[in-house]
């Protein structure tokens, strides 16, 4: 199995170590194809990156695929903002954005109070404080990703289930609908062996394996996943940016439509 672009990686945009340069670099000692530099959304309270940084972070990116000849693509880690799905990205920033993740980060702004209270404090109090979630909070946070996807163009819903335990089956069914991607996330454990097994079995979702890494000597880590899919047979067809294939991401799509 190899990759050919790993779409999650961070810099000190937000709380990387290694610059957009550096993550180049790796990439193309590599053989990777693509690199998404995706650092996390302006909602984000202290590592996200901010609207006056694009300008220079589009230049960085742009540089670096000059440099190395690796297709350095301008991401966003954005944050799911509550149950109605709301997100950063305003219709206005799509064009300064060639990819488009989203997941569920405890340390933002939520849309409203509420969000704050039964999305963002709910998780954290059961998760310190309960054995098992409670069949409410799930319900919570499943609506939460569905109406993130119906409601945002993203391409891929990041360490789905983490600190959010959710129906991911019903996440799953739903980005399939949409035409966005699971990413199984190779820096942290999100899916149980169960629940993956279960997304393939009963959905038509399909996937990208991406690092998340934090550190240039992260990108294009692959082993965590690698662990775990071995362990399941995993049909390696699923996966879109491994052997050659490239994602045919929705982001990218729906701005040709604008």
């Amino acid at each position: 199995m190899i990759l050919t672009g790993d779409y999650h990686t961070h810099t000190p945009y937000s709380h990387g170590k290694n610059t957009v340069d550096e993550n180049a670099a790796r990439a193309k000692e590599l053989g990777l194809k693509q690199i998404g530099i995706s650092d996390h959304g302006f909602s984000h309270v202290a590592f996200g990156v901010r609207r006056k940084q694009i300008e220079d972070y589009k230049a960085d990116c742009k540089a670096a695929t000059e440099k190395y000849g690796v297709e350095v693509l301008v991401g966003i880690e954005a944050n799911i903002r509550g149950v109605d799905g709301k997100a950063d990205l305003k219709l206005a920033d799509y064009e300064n954005f060639d990819i488009y993740l989203c997941g569920k980060h405890v340390f933002i702004w939520y849309d409203k109070f509420t969000d704050f209270i039964g999305y963002g404090c709910g998780n954290l109090f059961s998760e310190k404080f309960r054995k098992r979630p409670s069949d409410k909070l799930i319900k919570r946070n499943t609506r939460a990703y569905i109406n993130t996807i119906k409601n945002n163009p993203i391409d891929a819903l990041t360490h789905i289930g983490f600190h959010c335990p959710a129906d991911v089956v019903e996440v799953a069914k739903c980005a399939a609908d949409y035409g966005t991607y699971i990413e199984l996330n190779s820096k942290k454990t999100h899916l149980t062996d169960e629940e993956l097994s279960e997304i393939v079995a009963k959905t038509s979702a399909r996937f990208i394996i991406n690092s998340d890494a934090h550190s240039a000597d992260r990108v294009g880590d692959m082993r965590l996943v690698e662990e775990q899919l071995a362990r399941l047979n995993f049909p390696k067809d699923r996966i879109d940016n491994i052997d050659g294939r490239f994602p045919a991401f929705r982001f990218a799509e729906f701005k040709k439509h604008l």
